[in-house]
Parts: C-alpha cells; sequence; structure tokens
C-alpha cells in the first residue's frame, strides 16, 4: 500500500471537494473485494455493504471521522446535488467502525442509470478528542438531507484537520440500485 499518495489524486479523479489530499491509501475491504487503487472500478453490487478500512500509520487508541461520499449527483456533467454522503460516522476507535457513532447509516452506491461513472470518495481524519456533534440522525430508508452535504465544511465545523487516509473508487449504474433506490423512497 502506498504510503503517500497525493499525487495520484488529480487528473480524472480531480477531487476539488477535497481541500487537502489525504497523507495515505486508504484501503477498504467489501467481503472478498479490496480496493486499494485510486480510480479503481467497481459495481454497486459490489460495495452494497459497509467495508472494512485500514491504513498505514492508524493508531486503535486514538479517534477518527470517517466520511463516504459521492459528488458527482447526479451525475458528472451536473454536479448540483453532490456531495451526497453514503456514510458519516465520529469517534471510531482505530479503524473498528463498530464503535464509532454513526450519524449517516451506510449505503452503497446508487449512481443513476445512464449517468456514467462516479467517483466515490472516502476520507478518515483524526479526532482532537471526542466529538459532540449536532447533525441530524440519518438511517437507511430515506434520502432525505443526503445530498448537498460538503465534507470541508464538516470538517471545519468540527476542527478536523487535513485527511490523514482516503480512497476514491468509481461505479456506473447496475441491477442493484433499484433495489436501494426504493428502500430510500427515491424515484428512478
Amino acid at each position: 500500500m502506498a504510503s503517500n499518495c497525493c499525487c495520484d489524486w488529480s487528473g480524472s479523479l480531480a477531487l476539488h471537494e477535497v481541500e487537502e489530499k489525504p497523507e495515505n491509501q486508504l484501503k477498504l475491504q467489501y467481503g472478498s473485494l479490496i480496493v486499494e487503487k485510486l480510480g479503481q472500478v467497481v459495481t454497486p453490487t459490489q460495495v452494497q455493504h459497509c467495508p472494512s478500512i485500514e491504513w498505514k500509520g492508524m493508531d486503535r487508541n486514538k479517534l477518527y471521522t470517517v466520511v463516504f461520499t459521492d459528488p458527482d449527483v447526479p451525475s458528472r456533467k451536473d454536479r448540483h446535488l453532490g456531495e451526497w454522503h453514503h456514510y458519516l460516522v465520529v469517534n471510531v476507535k482505530g479503524n473498528d467502525l463498530s464503535t464509532g457513532c454513526v450519524l449517516t447509516a451506510y449505503v452503497g452506491c446508487a449512481p443513476g442509470k445512464g449517468t456514467g461513472l462516479h467517483r466515490y470518495i472516502w476520507l478518515v481524519y483524526e479526532q482532537p478528542g471526542p466529538l459532540t456533534c449536532n447533525e441530524r440522525i440519518l438511517g437507511t430508508s430515506s434520502a432525505e438531507h443526503r445530498g448537498c452535504f460538503k465534507v470541508c465544511a464538516f470538517r471545519k465545523k468540527y476542527n478536523l484537520k487535513n485527511p490523514i487516509a482516503g480512497a476514491c473508487f468509481m461505479a456506473k449504474w447496475d441491477d442493484s440500485v433499484p433495489t436501494l433506490y426504493k428502500q430510500m423512497g427515491v424515484p428512478e
């Protein structure tokens, strides 16, 4: 796993939503699928469930905030609803996501049909201490309040420094997306 991925976050990925590039590459494991290459293409079916995560320098005694967003909503050409947040958890001990306080429950990728490849961004921030957040708690049964999220604004609001780890993969619509849309009350 590369220890420095700053220069890889350019070109076709062009993640302007990330003010500072992550120090380390974040490794995601979705069952048997391992995502550790920036820009790797996956399917929504492969990433339906929350992955395990790891990165170089992770400390099990520290607290972290983990964010998963899609800046390309509804599409790469028209991003007026991005960033759409798929997952937001704070006070994670080390890389054990189950120990954190879930503000936005995990939902997998759901790019619209015919909208092409979307970029999906995972970012990890080291916290200076436990966070007490006043954000709306979002479950998995509605898409309401997930759009127009700004990870940079969240980071600033809670005094989080630059991301210490990050990953970006890409996905486009597959036949699992309508099921997620139905679950969340999104019209097709």
